[in-house]
């Protein structure tokens, strides 16, 4: 039972359908343009590249092909600050980032780049206003705060960055992995210079992502070797992938409402399940109604989440960010926002998708119940 979709997705069965030929037929390497296959494989990348600006509106220039978010956060965190190195040297960030941002900032940090990272949060996962205001005012080369927050679904409100930009010359990069293909994004209504997608967060397949750069956005590749994708990105394109991550996004293009209306109600489901078949059981994070569609991350009272889980193997669910999964340490995020030690580890994230079905979530609710009052009992025993 997959319930850990924030992590992956599995690949859209019209996603597989696409990227076949590309993988078994059609194999040409879309630089090689002095032959039909390798036309025949260009072609497709820029019908991909299509697909996915006008999902984000964007045009496609600005569609920047990466294997994926943590490449693209790289590239736009290091490539502007490298770009801007000789002026402020100076990076914003918050401490609820995902490591993909927070671990380049960290290098460039010891590569003598100040650094200033946001602490205070509302129990919502919130930005303080004043203290986002106060970080920006000295100076800053670039402010990187992601769409929607991978573990507690806090969807960002950008419209003070957007008067502040008034004010100030900042390059602002969004890491928007989560939000891609479950809430609507339009980069020409966003003070947004620079924008992180992931293929396999949206029924695409894993390896592939790309970097949306504003026109006008300056910044330097951190991988040579061809001076592919307009020189931002060396490197032999992922054909087969980024034909599936385009179709993808097609898909999310014409079913967004579709596919929203159901996250919601299922995640909102699944909340009024888990309150009625369990007893302290706490939902960290937004409101159902104010966090991202899927999103659900809950403390029960008593019960140590990795043990839990334990428990419940068919269950597929997690205590956190995948790409911290191998740190003893509980979440960053969790704690960032108020939870103490001993509630961040007795957290656990469900992650729903479009596939997720009523049946699933009560198949779900009842093992995780019941493998709860199992715990609980044995603890009092102990």
């Amino acid at each position: 039972m997959y319930l850990d979709n924030n992590s992956t997705t599995r690949v859209d069965p019209r996603v597989f359908e696409a990227m076949a030929p590309y993988l078994l037929e059609e194999y040409g390497n879309p630089a090689s343009t002095t032959h039909e296959m390798g036309r025949r494989a260009k072609e497709a990348v820029e019908v991909a590249r299509q697909k996915i600006a006008s999902l984000i509106h964007a045009t496609p220039e600005e569609i920047v092909f990466t294997s994926g978010a943590t490449e693209s956060n790289n590239l736009a965190i290091r490539g502007v600050c490298t770009h801007r190195s000789a002026k402020t040297r100076r990076i914003v960030t918050s401490l609820l980032e995902h490591r993909a941002v927070l671990d380049p900032i960290r290098r460039l940090e010891k590569e003598s780049f100040e650094v200033s990272r946001l602490k205070g949060f509302d129990r919502k996962g919130a930005v303080d206003a004043e203290e986002l205001s106060g970080a920006i005012a000295p100076s800053c080369d670039l402010l990187s705060l992601m769409l929607a927050n991978n573990e507690i679904g806090t969807i960002g409100d950008f419209n003070l960055i957007a008067e502040l930009k008034s004010r100030s010359k900042f390059v602002f990069h969004c890491d928007a992995a989560q939000a891609l293909g479950k809430i609507a994004i339009d980069v020409r209504q966003s003070p947004v210079d620079l924008m992180s997608f992931s293929g396999h967060k949206l029924h695409g397949p894993k390896g592939v992502g790309a970097l949306y750069v504003r026109r006008g956005t300056r910044l330097k590749p951190v991988i040579d070797g061809g001076g592919h994708e307009g020189g931002k990105r060396s490197g032999t394109l992922n054909v087969g992938g980024i034909v599936g991550f385009g179709t993808a996004a097609g898909i999310v293009a014409a079913e967004l409402s579709e596919i929203r209306t159901h996250l919601q109600r299922l995640t909102t489901e699944c909340w009024r399940k888990l309150t009625r078949k369990i007893e302290g059981v706490y939902l960290n994070g937004p409101p159902i109604d104010e966090r991202l569609p899927g999103n659900l991350n809950i403390t029960i009272d008593g019960v140590d989440a990795e043990t839990l889980t334990l428990k419940i193997p068919r269950i597929c669910i997690s205590t956190g960010s995948a790409c911290t999964s191998a740190d003893p340490e509980p979440s960053h995020v969790l704690q960032a926002i108020g939870l103490s030690e001993m509630a961040a580890r007795a957290s656990i994230r469900i992650g729903l998708s479009r596939f997720t079905t009523d049946e699933e979530v009560d198949f779900a609710v009842q093992a995780i119940a019941d493998a709860v009052f199992e715990l609980r009992q044995l603890n009092r025993e102990l």
